[in-house]
């Protein structure tokens, strides 16, 4: 497993409105592609199918639109309060937590469910200070076609009781242009890859916290 300092990124990012939403890549606008949801609230119960791509208590909306995303280039998951804040309304500074972002090969990216087997996680990183950005980069290596991309923060301020992280998480809709091929994923499944009592998800941040075991599998790498 993968230790590494918490991350803070909440902090950076100044004050906000507690709960936030993947809103759009900045290759699009608001719901662009993007299955955002109707309501900016987490899921908390890591073995529901809402895990995936969000849904369950937050309607999300369905979008015919596919986001073509060169293989190799540097997207960015654009994080927002509601689906109508401004860049300096982003998330609450006490949601501090890891963020990261998985990809799912799918033959139909506007119906596929998103839950099941199938998911890759290609990036965990902490939010960067610019306006709720989550810079994400595409495997030059994978193989081109339809993919779901999911976006993800969790915030841990409740986190030392079972059930208290709050995954927040939607799915754009892409179609991966000139990837190579040359390497296959190892996959997880949504739900699956988390427990409830996971080291980076049953944890408490306040204190003497010195390291943090990030959820889910290694990243993928070309």
């Amino acid at each position: 497993m993968k230790f590494q300092h918490i991350f803070s990124w909440a902090v950076l990012l100044g004050t906000g409105s507690c709960h936030t939403i993947f809103t759009s890549l900045v290759t699009g606008g608001v719901g662009v592609g993007v299955r955002v949801p109707t309501y900016d609230g987490p899921i908390t119960n890591v073995a529901s199918n809402d895990i995936a791509c969000n849904g369950g208590p937050n309607p999300t909306k369905s979008t015919t639109q596919i986001l073509d995303v060169a293989a190799g280039s540097t997207v960015k998951a654009i994080w927002r309060h509601t689906l109508t804040s401004s860049g300096s309304d982003v998330v609450d500074p006490s949601h501090k937590g890891p963020v990261m972002a998985y990809m799912k090969k799918v033959t139909n990216a506007a119906t596929d469910p998103g839950y099941g087997a199938g998911w890759f996680k290609i990036q965990e990183a902490g939010l960067s200070a610019s306006q709720g950005q989550q810079s994400i980069t595409i495997p030059a290596c994978i193989a081109p076609g339809q993919y779901l991309l999911r976006a993800e923060v969790i915030a841990l301020h409740g986190a030392g009781s079972s059930g208290g992280a709050q995954f927040y998480m939607e799915c754009a809709q892409i179609n991966v242009t000139g990837g190579t091929a040359a390497k296959t994923p190892a996959t997880v499944s949504l739900p699956g890859a988390y427990k409830a009592n996971d080291p980076g998800i049953l944890v408490s941040i306040y204190g003497n916290l010195k390291s943090y075991v990030i959820p889910g599998p290694a990243v993928f790498t070309c």
